[in-house]
């Protein structure tokens, strides 16, 4: 093998972390947590049908500084998966639910994609328990038709006939290199659509892919204007045309923001290209 082999193990097998389930305003809610908790927190923010595991080559350069939380949302990963719409004010009761129970008062929070919306959205409606927002591949400014169906239809997909070959379509979408499509990352997203909870509830979780549902959930320019926290954006040069329409147009919005531009990564550049983002969100998350 002439590159250096990949998984979720090698970044964590150095890292000192734990994982574990708290009940966070009635959701049972996984979570990893990582580093000194007396260091200035740092939330992590997964996208749709995410887990904690897509930060896990960011836990530990980050946790050297920071107690980072990372959790699996509502309705994702191996959380609790309850009978209603998960909209995004669902998301931020639960988000702070988890900051009260660790007993974090204010924390940065880095969100990716559907974790990007509730970031901002957190930052729009609880300013004094955020300090600063790292946005990448964000969502919460632009509905469009194509992509919303795109999105359904591929994750409804997968979770109605979970096989490798589906669960390995979606991270085409999401991943630009075919190396940085690690094989234990497409079995436990297959995992987690196997379990009879995730296929009672994809509705639920792709409720913020209906056009009505959306609308009433993004955030308008102004809203985004209003937002106080510090924001480092993230554009991801190979994502889709919506996402980095958005990371442009909300890096214009913001009014204490920076934008990083990462040319060659499609919708998790944390995942992908590690290096360049945690050496960025360091020197952002230090002020």
């Amino acid at each position: 093998m002439s590159e250096a082999y990949r998984s979720i193990w090698t970044s964590l097998r150095e890292v000192a972390f734990r994982q574990g389930w708290v009940d966070a305003g009635g959701v049972r809610t996984r979570f990893a947590e990582a580093g000194d908790p007396g260091a200035p927190a740092v939330l992590l923010l997964h996208g749709t049908g995410g887990h904690w595991e897509t930060f896990a080559p960011n836990l530990g350069p980050l946790s050297e500084h920071f107690h980072c939380i990372a959790i699996d949302m509502i309705g994702n990963g191996f959380s609790d998966k309850p009978d209603y719409d998960y909209e995004i004010a669902v998301y931020v009761r639960q988000v702070l639910a988890v900051l009260d129970h660790f007993g974090i008062t204010r924390a940065s929070v880095i969100g990716m994609s559907l974790g990007a919306w509730v970031a901002a959205r957190l930052g729009l409606d609880a300013p004094d328990r955020v300090d600063r927002l790292i946005l990448m591949s964000p969502a919460g400014l632009i509905a469009t038709a194509s992509n919303m169906a795109r999105i359904r239809a591929e994750r409804t997909r997968a979770v109605e006939d979970p096989t490798w070959e589906s669960i390995k379509a979606m991270f085409d979408h999401l991943i630009a290199e075919e190396r940085n499509r690690i094989p234990d990352v497409i079995a436990l997203r297959q995992a987690i659509y196997r379990l009879p909870d995730t296929r009672a509830t994809i509705d639920h979780l792709l409720v913020l892919q209906d056009p009505d549902a959306r609308e009433r959930n993004l955030l308008t320019e102004a809203q985004w204007s209003s937002i106080e926290a510090p924001t480092l954006v993230i554009a991801s040069g190979k994502d889709h045309n919506e996402y980095q329409n958005t990371a442009q147009r909300v890096a214009a919005l913001l009014p204490r923001s920076e934008i990083l531009e990462m040319p060659y990564v499609k919708h998790w550049p944390h995942f992908e290209d590690p290096e360049t983002f945690n050496e960025a969100a360091l020197r952002f998350l230090a002020g």
